[in-house]
């Protein structure tokens, strides 16, 4: 029996004047995989995230998500999709509570407006939130502001919010940077544990080796816009092109 296919991208391009940022890259991705996207500085993976959803209109190229067209798809649409994204950047609300947080990102995903306007204040969704501060062990925390946090468990939060909504999708961008090694390695266990519980798929963009080559099951290279390289991890790790182009020998 075929996977199924969860992303496809075909012939996807960017171009910003001159400058091919992202040139003729095509790759799928199936249902419950961890894809790694890697490359150097200015080798075009974020502008490829962007294309891919939405926030930059390709030059050329489809993305399709459990095969329908996204073309022009806006953030809320991807969402409907069960597309879910962190970002660089985190995204937390720092003048509210963990609970906060993780509920106020469920209401982005649920209900009407008639329901957020006359339901319950936390439209139902606090179970399913105390579920989630659970599942990624920060109980402890579930009462302080966002903004006393550390970096890391900001990081986990973020990472709570993305999937309040129940994604099959999940495009993550850089979620080790500015980890320590501790809560880095606690991270990468609740992803694969989630992975693994729910089918989930994961796209994820980053630049700390140990920790993609550990967490992903399939790596892409990317370098000056096209793909270089693409297999297993173990395979990235001893293919020359890699080395010249990213891992320096």
């Amino acid at each position: 029996m075929q996977t199924e296919t969860v992303l496809s991208v075909k012939d996807m391009t960017k171009h910003f004047g001159p400058i091919k940022a992202v040139n003729g890259v095509s790759f799928e991705v199936k249902k419950g995989e961890i894809l790694g996207l890697i490359g150097p500085n200015g080798s075009g993976k974020s502008t490829l995230f962007n294309c891919i959803l939405g926030q930059l209109a390709p030059s050329s190229g489809t993305v399709q998500i459990n095969g329908k067209s996204v073309a022009g798809a806006q953030a809320h649409d991807l969402n409907r999709l069960g597309v879910g994204r962190t970002f660089q950047q985190l995204s937390v609300f720092p003048q509210m509570s963990v609970i906060e947080n993780i509920i106020m990102a469920g209401q982005e995903h649920h209900g009407t407006m008639f329901t957020r306007l006359f339901g319950k204040s936390d439209a139902g969704l606090t179970g399913a939130a105390e579920d989630m501060i659970e599942f990624f062990r920060l109980g402890h925390l579930r009462d302080e502001m966002a903004g006393s946090l550390s970096y890391g468990q900001q990081k986990l939060l973020d990472a709570a919010m993305a999937f309040m909504a129940g994604p099959g999708l999940v495009l993550l961008d850089e979620p080790a940077g500015g980890v320590n090694l501790t809560m880095l390695q606690y991270l990468k266990e609740r992803l694969i544990t989630y992975n693994r519980e729910h089918g989930t798929t994961f796209v994820v963009i980053e630049h700390n080796m140990e920790f993609v080559m550990s967490l992903c099951t399939r790596i892409i290279v990317l370098a000056e816009g096209e793909i270089i390289a693409e297999g297993a991890p173990e395979d990235i790790r001893a293919n020359q092109n890699v080395i010249d182009a990213y891992l320096g020998g």
